[in-house]
Order: C-alpha cells, then sequence, then structure tokens
C-alpha cells in the first residue's frame, strides 16, 4: 500500500532535508536546490507493485541535478517515467532537453547525469513516477535512449492510456489486495512499454520478444486474477487472449514451468498460505481448497501432499501451533516449514 509522509511532519527547519532525504530513498541520491527554502512544503508515498513502483510527490519549486558522484553513491538501475499532474518542469539528459506541463511525461536512465528544474511558472509541482527496472524492461536500450528526456505527451493514445491507469492506482491503490499488486505492476509495465513503443511510429519496430513478453505478462496477470475459478484451463486462457492453445504452450517453452504447472503451483501456494493463517483458523480446508480453483477434498490432498510432502490437515497444524506459540511469546519459532517448491 501507499507508504509516506509529509514535511508536515517535521520541523520547519528540517522540511527540505526531510524531502531529499525521502526521494533520495524512494528514487536514487540525488541533490536539490530550493528556489525558496522558507517554508518549503513536500509530500510523497510510494506504492510497491513487485515488478515496478509506483511513487507520488508534490512539492515546492525547486533545481535538482544527478552527477557521476552521486550514480556512484546509488543506482537503482532504473528507468524512470514521470507524469506531470501539477506545476511545469524542463529536464535535461543525454543532449537532450525539454520543457514539460500537465500531461506531459518524460522518461530518464538513474545511471546517467541528469539536470532538472521544477516550478518553472511559479506554482508548486505534482508529479507521478513510475520506476521500471532495466532487468524488466522489454525495450532494447539502444531505443529507449532516443527517448531519454523527450516529451512524451499523454493527451492520447497510450499516454492517456498510462496517465489514466497511474491516476487510477494512486485513487484505488490503497484499496488493492496485496496479492494483486504483482498483476498491477505487470499491467503497468506492459503499458508503459506500449506508450513507449508508440513513439517511435511504425509498428515493425516493435521486436517480436518485446510482443511476446508483453502478451506473456498479460497472461501471467490473467492467471493470478482468475486462480479461483475451477474453470480456468491452458484452453480457456488461450481463447481469452486470441492465440491457439499451441502458440500459448510455445509461450511457456522458456519459463521455469509449463502453463498447467504455473496454475497448480499458484493454487498450492494460496492455499498454503491460507492454511497456515489463524485469522482462517475456522474455515475449513475444502472451503480453502475451494476459494482456489480446487473441486474435490481428495485431489486437492494428494496435489498438496505432492508438492510439499505432507499433508494439507498436517502442514496446518502445525504452522498453527507455532503461530500460537509465538503469539503467546512462549518462543521465536521459526516461519512454519513451507516444505520444498511445488513439484513442477
Amino acid at each position: 500500500m501507499w507508504q509516506g509522509g509529509s514535511t508536515a511532519s517535521v520541523p520547519a527547519a528540517n522540511s527540505f532535508d526531510w524531502f531529499a532525504d525521502m526521494v533520495s530513498s524512494a528514487l536514487m541520491p540525488t541533490a536539490f536546490s530550493p528556489r525558496d527554502a522558507t517554508g518549503f512544503y513536500a509530500e510523497g508515498s510510494v506504492l510497491d507493485l513487485t515488478t515496478v513502483q509506483v511513487s507520488k510527490f508534490a512539492y515546492f519549486p525547486l533545481l535538482s541535478r544527478r552527477t557521476p558522484a552521486l550514480i556512484r553513491r546509488g543506482d537503482p538501475e532504473q528507468y524512470q517515467l514521470g507524469l506531470v499532474t501539477k506545476g511545469s518542469a524542463w529536464f535535461a539528459q543525454h543532449g537532450h532537453e525539454s520543457e514539460l506541463h500537465v500531461g506531459d511525461m518524460v522518461l530518464w536512465d538513474t545511471s546517467r547525469p541528469y539536470e532538472s528544474g521544477s516550478g518553472t511558472d511559479g506554482q508548486n509541482v505534482e508529479v507521478f513516477v513510475l520506476q521500471i527496472p532495466k532487468a524488466h524492461m522489454l525495450l532494447p536500450s539502444q531505443q529507449v535512449d532516443r527517448l531519454l528526456a523527450q516529451r512524451l505527451p499523454a493527451e492520447a493514445g497510450m499516454g492517456a492510456i498510462l496517465a489514466q491507469f497511474l491516476f487510477a492506482l494512486a485513487d484505488k491503490g490503497p484499496d488493492c489486495r496485496p496479492q494483486d499488486l504483482g498483476g498491477l505492476g505487470n499491467m503497468a509495465l506492459e503499458i508503459a512499454t506500449s506508450c513507449l513503443t508508440q513513439q517511435f511510429g511504425a509498428p515493425r519496430e516493435v521486436p517480436a520478444r518485446v510482443r511476446a513478453h508483453a502478451l506473456l505478462r498479460r497472461i501471467d496477470a490473467f492467471i493470478e486474477h482468475n486462480l479461483g475459478d475451477p474453470d480456468l484451463t491452458p484452453r480457456v486462457i488461450a481463447d481469452r487472449h486470441h492465440i491457439s492453445l499451441r502458440s500459448l504452450y510455445v509461450l511457456f517453452q522458456d519459463q521455469h514451468e509449463g502453463v498447467a504447472a504455473s496454475i497448480r503451483r499458484r493454487r498450492l501456494e494460496h492455499c498454503r498460505a491460507d492454511l497456515a493463517s489463524p485469522d482462517l483458523r475456522r474455515q475449513s480446508i475444502h472451503t480453502i481448497a475451494a476459494r482456489w480453483g480446487f473441486t474435490g477434498a481428495t485431489a486437492f490432498s494428494r496435489a498438496f501432499r505432492a508438492a510439499y510432502d505432507i499433508t494439507p490437515n498436517d502442514y496446518r497444524a502445525g504452522a498453527l501451533k507455532s503461530a500460537d506459540a509465538h503469539q503467546a511469546g512462549k518462543a521465536t519459532p521459526p516461519r512454519p516449514a513451507a516444505g520444498p517448491s511445488p513439484k513442477g
């Protein structure tokens, strides 16, 4: 969920230092110079979506820069995509410079120096930042470099969709279940990739592997959100994504497990977590199994034992006993024995 704070929670004399420390921690080490340090106000928060991270900031006008020394001090090795939601700014990196107003986006590379200024019109600034690890970026770095510090409009097309998605996260993110956040992160990454790809114009510039990765992430999120459906099968997944069953299997052939094994493993992992939860001790094992798509108690028990070398009943008894002992302060046991990862 959103985690953060504001300068209202610290003494006025420390407000600017608080903001600098918060941004350096949430994004990367950065040097700031306020246009007016008197009564400086800022607020910020972070939402961790597993694959990516979304941050939102509001602050008084200032200048910022990231030098080689600051990069050496700390580099998250990310591409960061900022959306201006209030005020104005400018950004310079990699020989490019752009002026930004409400509704504009800009991309930067945390491994390169940059300079930036905000509040050029005297207004306070608000911005969303989507933090994309380079390891998860689906586009080649040579293409991404062409977009650094370029104005990316968000009035139409994929830019508008990405902007609305970020607004929706800001509004509804706190209401999401923790298990939903990874799927939202995959969606954010896919939409951002499509938005950046649109800047190149010709569809032929989109590599086949990028399209495949984007489709795989869509399917991954679809599986996660439909695990409770007992009718979730590879055929259903293929049909819902308008591909053949063979294409689905080909898509998964380079993954560490096939699509059916992925469904089974995720269902078992959710069941295992629920069985270990003291809050769910009054729910029957059958109820928990059915919640995650298992239709028969015998089949579930057989699958659970094959994956973890223990029956669901014995695992639950041991996990709850450990949790109760810990709660009572009688011991500080290790986490409930989870056994090995589900067998393929």
